[in-house]
């Protein structure tokens, strides 16, 4: 018995800084959000996993929307898993512990006053878009000086814009190449003429139809041909992130390049317009349905979860289209795929 009683005794010894130990292990570090972080790169930073997102954001459901978190929010952070505390766990702390993005130990206050500026996406004024059916252009740039096939800077060009449309002197216009009509991969609709920015002219000297200008900026080779449209900001500038008002849904229906596979830092056009609700700034999600293979199963009809692909947002929008930027691809991206803005 009293042997018995010994290795009771030393078992327990040996179990409860075992027990100890894995609690230590257990205890989280506290992670205090700040501008500019996303699910995504929480994952991607802490888990070494940028895919483990939709995992966590379904966890918690004080997050509503999977790219809308705050500053101050605080998370729990396990060698595994990430855990948002709930709003009363939060106010019940007096002087929580967080960790700023050097790792440094600090409290919230401290690191609320280190909060990093908001992330932005720039616009180079060259992304194109889509010039949508029943948009016309304002004129042609129908020569060149000289019978030229290409002009640059300062060289002289001729256009179809007169005095009779109203313009004057002066008046500058941006310049366009029509880079084909852009269908939809779905029902097949004509959404417009793929557009892509050129340069600008200064209209110098008017008669009743046609006009004298100067190239004064270009991008890319001018040709005759071209389109021009009033002239259009072309600076560079920065399109901050913006909640969308309403769900969206849409479809990718066009690139830049025009390339088959699509990659993050690609720009590509949208079905999604202001008629829509979209707008700069909104995060959508690239998504596509995963097929069944027939042959391998056994009648399962249940709809499967859909495949995350990637993310971009709009930097411009249309009426019913927009231009907009990959900003994340886990896997190819091609013309047709899905996007929403609330993923589950």
């Amino acid at each position: 018995m009293k042997f018995r009683l010994k290795l009771l005794l030393l078992a327990m010894i040996l179990i409860v800084p075992c027990l100890s130990a894995a609690q230590e292990q257990e205890e989280p570090t506290i992670y205090v959000i700040r501008q500019g972080d996303t699910l995504w790169g929480l994952s991607d930073r802490f888990i070494k996993d940028p895919n483990y997102w939709p995992n966590m954001w379904s966890k918690n459901s004080q997050i509503t929307n999977p790219h809308v978190i705050y500053p101050g929010q605080k998370v729990r952070v396990f060698p595994d898993r990430l855990e948002f505390l709930p709003k009363e766990e939060v106010s019940a702390q007096k002087k929580p512990v967080a960790v700023t993005a050097s790792g440094a130990t600090v409290t919230t206050t401290e690191a609320l006053a280190e909060i990093a500026k908001e992330r932005t996406y720039s616009v180079r004024g060259s992304e194109g878009f889509i010039l949508e059916t029943g948009t016309t252009s304002t004129g042609t740039l129908i020569s060149i000086h000289n019978n030229r096939n290409i002009a640059g800077d300062d060289d002289i060009v001729y256009t179809d814009i007169g005095k009779e449309r109203g313009v004057k002197g002066g008046e500058k216009f941006s310049v366009f190449r029509k880079d084909g009509t852009v269908s939809h991969p779905v029902s097949n609709e004509i959404l417009g003429t793929k557009i892509t920015p050129l340069g600008m002219v200064q209209l110098t000297d008017l008669e009743k139809k046609t006009s004298r200008a100067i190239i004064i900026k270009t991008t890319q080779e001018i040709t005759p041909g071209s389109y021009l449209l009033p002239a259009r900001e072309s600076k560079r500038r920065e399109i901050p992130l913006k909640m969308s008002a309403k769900e969206l849904k849409g479809y990718i229906v066009d690139s830049y390049s025009g390339i088959g596979i699509i990659a993050a830092g690609d720009i590509v056009y949208i079905d999604l317009g202001s008629i829509h609700g979209a707008e700069p700034g909104n995060m959508l999600y690239v998504v596509r349905d995963v097929t069944i293979d027939g042959s391998s199963t056994t009648g399962y009809t249940q709809k499967l979860p859909q495949e995350l692909l990637g993310a971009i947002v709009i930097l411009e929008t249309g009426k019913k289209t927009a231009t907009a930027l990959v900003v994340k691809s886990i896997d190819a991206i091609y013309r047709g795929d899905q996007l929403v803005s609330h993923p589950k």
